[in-house]
């Protein structure tokens, strides 16, 4: 799906992660983990960049239209798959197919509200479900997810994270909970500084890689985490996946 070699990424004349070397199969469920400011953000918008026409994405931003209403909000997730005419028609009085596609999808995502609510008024949960919801509206094979659960409590967010499997073929997330990426992502990414310290299988990350990668104790967490082997000496720039 994708193979980056030595490739220089960051915004404007700053380069955030250098010479970074990189492949994605499709098929794969990758987490990025790493502190703020680590570059996890930065190396998923390069991804979109380059990905985007078999991307759907889900911004840690959300970038909902305050004044408009569930409906409309998720809807946009399908305005790429239809003409200019059908898209102004359906957003002015929306056609039945797409209500009910539009509802049943909040009912998978256990959003609440009605479809005519204005984002605005929506807690911040509910208004990252929206963002989810239109994500998954855009129906393609690869999701990218910036911290995309990170407004939800963690049993929802495990619910709505297989909701995002079933949706798509291939899921690449940077996340904030080392739990969650070692509980259901086959490949953990991790950034530290700008610097790939760790791309491997979930099975062989160990809890020494999360402690130096995070500059703290997880002893706390240590006991919710799935077991860890003691040592990897895996090469990161030597991993590749096939499913």
């Amino acid at each position: 799906m994708l193979d980056l070699v030595k490739c220089d990424i960051g915004y404007g004349p700053r380069i955030v992660l250098p010479k970074l070397n990189l492949t994605l199969a499709a098929g794969e469920r990758v987490a990025i983990l790493g502190p703020s400011g680590s570059g996890k953000s930065t190396l998923l918008k390069h991804l979109h960049q380059i990905l985007k026409s078999k991307a759907s994405f889900c911004a840690q931003s959300q970038t909902l239209v305050d004044n408009l209403s569930v409906y409309h909000n998720i809807f946009m997730g399908a305005l790429g798959r239809h003409n200019v005419l059908y898209n102004i028609v359906n957003l002015l009085y929306p056609f039945k197919q797409n209500r009910q596609e539009i509802t049943q999808l909040c009912l998978t995502l256990e959003l609440d509200c009605e479809l005519q609510q204005q984002v605005e008024y929506l807690s911040g949960g509910q208004r990252q479900r929206v963002a989810l919801g239109r994500a998954i509206y855009q129906q393609q094979a690869l999701f990218l997810g910036d911290e995309p659960f990170s407004a939800l409590d963690p049993a929802m967010g495990e619910r709505l994270l297989q909701q995002v499997f079933d949706a798509h073929q291939s899921v690449i997330c940077v996340l904030h909970d080392p739990i969650m990426a070692m509980k259901h992502f086959d490949r953990i990414i991790l950034l530290q500084e700008g610097t790939k310290t760790f791309d491997g299988p979930a099975t062989t990350l160990s809890q020494a890689h999360l402690q130096a990668c995070y500059d703290h104790d997880l002893s706390k967490k240590a006991s919710d985490l799935p077991e860890l082997n003691p040592l990897n000496q895996h090469n990161p720039d030597e991993y590749h996946c096939v499913r």
